[in-house]
């Protein structure tokens, strides 16, 4: 078995780490620098950041904040938001990201994919899908889950593999913030489709939804906000409760 991942995640709005529920409802969760170093220092195996109102502000990441933070960690440090060509990208990999997490702006320029990982890399390359169960069936949303596309997301996932995405952070937008579990069904279901590693996100609540999404959810890396910025979960003792449960995790 590989060994699984686990990926706190920043949400950053006017500078600041926000979380809501189900993509509303934001409320303040601390300072992202302070963060990051206390999620590099406790273990984690990666750190994503995501500026959620770039896309909608129409601007660029929060390039200093990414700076800033890059140089308080020693883990891989994925940055998203607001990313909608080739320079945005150059910009960031030479202020301490380590890969890039596009969405909205890959649903609206697939070619964007393509050119990304011809330029750097798949590794570096990392596609978010945030998607929605209506009607039992999965639905791409764009602009921080403000905007429904006619995109399925299984579909979706195959073509940004397709087009040499490196990795898929997949947000199950019922299930964000809940913290009723991640949406194992939909992501054993993606699991399946693609070759490439899938980031579960949304629903995280205690350890054992961890452990499910890993074992049920055959996720590669679990994503989460809330129950690390609030101390609900400490990442050393989850990683130490996975590890009894037969789950291969970096110590």
């Amino acid at each position: 078995m590989l060994t699984k991942r686990i990926i706190p995640c920043l949400d950053i709005k006017n500078g600041r780490t926000v979380k809501g529920v189900n993509f509303v409802d934001l409320r303040d969760a601390g300072d992202p620098v302070e963060l990051a170093k206390i999620y590099s220092d406790e273990g984690a195996d990666e750190l994503v950041f995501l500026d959620i109102s770039a896309t909608e502000e129409r601007r660029r990441t929060l390039v200093d904040l990414v700076r800033k933070v890059a140089a308080t960690i020693n883990i891989p440090f994925t940055v998203g938001g607001g990313i909608s060509a080739v320079s945005d990208v150059e910009v960031l990999l030479q202020n301490g990201a380590d890969k890039v997490s596009i969405n909205s702006s890959a649903v609206k320029n697939p070619q964007l994919i393509n050119d990304l990982a011809q330029k750097f890399g798949s590794q570096c390359v990392v596609v978010a899908i945030d998607a929605k169960q209506i009607d039992g069936e999965w639905i791409v949303h764009l602009v921080g889950g403000k905007v429904p596309t006619d995109i399925k997301l299984f579909d979706w996932a195959q073509e940004v593999e397709q087009r040499g995405a490196g990795e898929i952070l997949f947000t199950s937008m019922n299930h964000d913030g809940t913290k009723n579990g991640f949406a194992n069904e939909a992501l054993a279901k993606l699991s399946g489709l693609v070759n490439i590693p899938i980031i579960a996100s949304g629903g995280a609540g205690n350890m054992q939804h961890f452990a499910d999404t890993f074992i049920e959810g055959k996720a590669d890396a679990a994503l989460a906000a809330s129950v690390f910025h609030f101390k609900e979960i400490e990442i050393k003792a989850l990683k130490k409760e996975l590890k009894n449960n037969n789950i291969e995790v970096r110590i």
